[in-house]
């Protein structure tokens, strides 16, 4: 991370720590003759910055006295030489000649500025790591759902719909597929094959995925009958089956694990309630309007009909959901890890082993395959209790575990449920089971595990315990082959898809509602109907034959639906969810320019070059950068009606100490000002024609200059900077564990694996999996480089 600091806060208005840079106040003070590591008599960059700051900022960078931020950071040689000449010596910016500046930089950036000169002194190693939150949730949910049929997540979206005549459901008259169940039949029959229009049924069964985990509301509107069958098989979530009264509205509400595919059954059927007296009845019975609505809410959603993408016509098996609360986890290093452990931690742990066990003793003669009065059953509960043990530690059990874990708890009782409560929560409870690596499994095991928990976020699935078996994760190949073959799970779409939702920092929920009065119908509708066009644009890309990064970048093309087409003036869906369409022909660059993202990175009225030049120097060209020591509201334009936004900026930021962070951040967010506070695009600011010119120093000291969100995309598309970033940020959300822990040169080789196979981040994935499950803890570093 960036570790300079502008000494004068009050002159820097905006971010006057971003880039965490003062070099400035690096060279302000004097200071006598100090040795520097790495210095020696005669060294000129040496002695200038003894001279110069070494008082100040101590030896070896580390800080000292006012100044007591160390000195590092990401910036090249080039870049920092750039700023060593136009913002210091403090008092007298400029004094030094170019050539000063680039042997000071090339000096502070060898001794201990970079990445690599910090490794030196204390090298990056793989942490310990427990499980995550995310990890905990979907392993234990496996490790149960193991002992169940596997769940499909076919091509076929939808729900299969079956029609019956009469009132109950047994007399079907016809099968199809119904992308979703949003029907208003008025008062005719759904069917052609129902010829009695006032009494018919329906049943529409399937699956669906859960897009974020928390409260999902689920909601049925229908003036007749209906029932909703939600992740159980026996117990209706809505049971509206017997109407009393004028309702035509059911609530329920679920905590759901997002990422997962759960069973869902909606029972509907239009009929006179009570006694079916219909054979009494003289003539044909009058026909009632009949419609039904199967909506939800999801966590930052809107209540909306479940929409087709989110369903299955496959069937799936009862999932288990732990809805235990964790604490967060840490997210300093800008990826979740499981590093730290509290008290907290460690009641929720105990919290969640309890409330898995009691599911399992609910549900144990399934789950062991038995029944309650059989002969075996004593035998296939242990046998249960050891296969669950061994898939929870991810290895097989030696006898003496299996002594512990096992047998000692079925001697410890008479009652066999208590005894599988016994083992379930001293197995969850278990190092073995809370922490990913610890104790003396064999290589393969390990090589399975790490590769199952960095694409699924879970324990190995039976085809991969197989693999490690059989010795069959020893060679690059075979683990390459057993990674590709990860790739068609369900849940490596939801570790993907939630990669590159953080990677745009898009990853959590936030305020996005606007001013009224300058964008009127700009509501809660819009704000979902633009994320749901951003995820399914990145699923788009992620999932095409090519997967190509450069597509995110590149795109011109969006998904809306009617509501965003009328809104942004694009080509109307024609009814469809979601369509892919060209929107301001030529002007659009992918999620660069995606409405969603530049809602984000904007204020209430205004666009923010800022907020939008700090995404792309941190997350798209991955420089470090550090918060503001003081948090300064932006100039109102109320102050300065005249000046467009660039302008109200440039003003704000224009003293040296702003600049110091500004002249890297300003140019690339301008290059985006041709896109409002909502992402529509614009020609004209306060009748001023919009100047969307940018640039940006490179790390090799080039400076690039574009004109408008398409050329800054060409940028960064052929950037290897960018590349550098995407690959170093995929490997974090992976892993979970620093790149540079796996070798100095792993990072380069991954983004040179990367170019070759055309920017393909599926095949980055995989790479990336091939390179970390091969090296441990106990591994030297050098072996990734491999």
């Amino acid at each position: 991370m960036q570790r300079f600091y502008v000494t004068r806060t009050t002159r820097c208005l905006l971010w006057p720590g971003l880039l965490g840079l003062s070099l400035a106040s690096v060279f302000s003070c004097l200071s006598v003759f100090r040795p520097v590591f790495g210095s020696e008599p005669g060294n000129r960059p040496g002695q200038l910055y003894r001279t110069k700051c070494a008082h100040c900022h101590g030896e070896r960078g580390e800080g000292a006295d006012e100044y007591d931020h160390s000195l590092e950071g990401s910036l090249s040689v080039a870049q920092l030489a750039k700023l060593i000449g136009e913002t210091m010596p403090e008092d007298d910016p400029g004094s030094l000649s170019q050539e000063e500046n680039k042997s000071v930089a090339a000096y502070i950036h060898d001794a201990f500025y970079s990445p690599i000169a910090r490794e030196r002194s204390r090298p990056v190693r793989i942490d310990l790591a427990r499980l995550t939150v995310r990890q905990y949730r979907q392993t234990v949910a496996d490790l149960i759902g193991s002992f169940r049929e596997p769940v499909r997540w076919g091509d076929q979206r939808g729900l299969r719909g079956e029609y019956f005549k009469g009132r109950r459901i047994r007399s079907s008259v016809a099968k199809r597929i119904d992308p979703n169940v949003n029907f208003d039949f008025g008062t005719k029959a759904p069917v052609p094959e129902i010829t009695q229009p006032h009494e018919f049924s329906i049943r529409w069964q399937g699956s669906f995925l859960a897009p974020d985990t928390g409260i999902h509301d689920f909601v049925i509107r229908t003036e007749h009958a209906a029932r909703l069958w939600v992740n159980d098989t026996e117990t209706p979530l809505i049971d509206a089956w017997v109407k009393s009264g004028n309702d035509t509205e059911y609530k329920a509400s679920l905590f759901l694990v997002g990422g997962r595919i759960y069973p869902v059954r909606l029972d509907f059927t239009k009929a006179k309630q009570g006694v079916d007296d219909s054979d009494k009845q003289k003539g044909k019975p009058k026909s009632a309007p009949a419609s039904i609505t199967l909506l939800w809410k999801a966590p930052r959603g809107v209540l909306e009909p479940i929409p087709a993408r989110q369903l299955s016509v496959d069937s799936a098996p009862e999932q288990f959901v732990c809805t235990t609360p964790f604490p967060p986890d840490d997210r300093s290093y800008g990826w979740k890890r499981g590093t730290s452990v509290s008290k907290a931690w460690d009641h929720a742990t105990t919290d969640a082993a309890i409330e898995a066990a009691s599911y399992i003793a609910d549900n144990l003669d399934g789950l062991a395959g038995t029944k309650h009065d059989a002969a075996d059953r004593q035998e296939k509960l242990r046998t249960f209790c050891r296969t669950f043990c061994e898939r929870a530690f991810r290895c097989p059990l030696t006898e003496d575990q299996n002594n512990i874990f096992v047998d000692h708890q079925f001697e410890a009782t008479e009652d066999p449920h208590a005894a599988v409560k016994r083992v379930v929560l001293l197995t969850l409870k278990s190092p073995r089971f809370l922490f990913r690596e610890v104790g003396d499994a064999p290589d393969h095991y390990r090589v399975a595990n790490r590769l199952s928990f960095g694409l699924w976020d879970s324990i190995p699935d039976s085809e991969l315990n197989r693999a490690a078996a059989e010795g069959r994760l020893a060679t690059e190949e075979q683990v390459r082959q057993q990674a590709r073959r990860m790739l068609s799970d369900y849940r490596v779409k939801s570790k993907l898809h939630g990669f590159l939702l953080t990677w745009l920092h898009a990853d959590t929920e936030k305020d996005l509602s606007k001013d009224p009065q300058t964008f009127p119908d700009f509501d809660a509708t819009t704000i979902a109907d633009l994320r749901t066009s951003l995820e399914v644009f990145l699923d788009d890309v992620l999932w095409s034959e090519d997967a190509d990064y450069r597509r995110l970048l590149l795109a011109d093309e969006i998904f809306l639906n009617d509501q965003l087409a009328a809104f942004y003036g694009g080509e109307s869906a024609a009814g469809q969810d979601f369509a892919k369409t060209r929107l301001d022909l030529g002007k659009r660059a992918g999620i660069l320019t995606h409405p969603y993202l530049m809602t984000v990175f904007s204020h209430a009225r205004e666009s923010s070059p800022i907020h939008r030049g700090v995404f792309l120097v941190r997350g798209v060209m991955g420089q470090s950068l550090r918060p503001p020591p003081v948090a300064v509201a932006p100039l109102a334009p109320d102050l300065h009606p005249g000046l467009t936004t660039r302008e109200r900026v440039t003003l704000q930021t224009e003293p040296t100490a702003c600049m110091t962070c500004h002249q890297i951040i300003n140019p690339l967010g301008f290059a985006l000002e041709h896109f409002d506070a909502v992402g529509r695009y614009r020609e004209t600011e306060l009748d001023k024609t919009v100047d969307g010119t940018g640039g940006y120093r490179t790390r090799s000291g080039e400076h690039v200059t574009f004109d408008g969100a398409r050329q800054l995309a060409e940028f960064v598309a052929q950037s290897e900077e960018a590349h550098t970033a995407f690959t170093e940020q995929l490997f974090h959300h992976l892993v979970q564990q620093p790149v540079r822990a796996y070798g100095a040169e792993t990072l380069k080789g991954l983004r040179e694996s990367f170019a070759s196979s055309e920017f393909n981040i599926r095949d980055l994935a995989v790479q990336v999996m091939v390179v970390s499950a091969r090296v441990g803890r106990e591994s030297p570093a050098s072996v990734a480089a491999k």
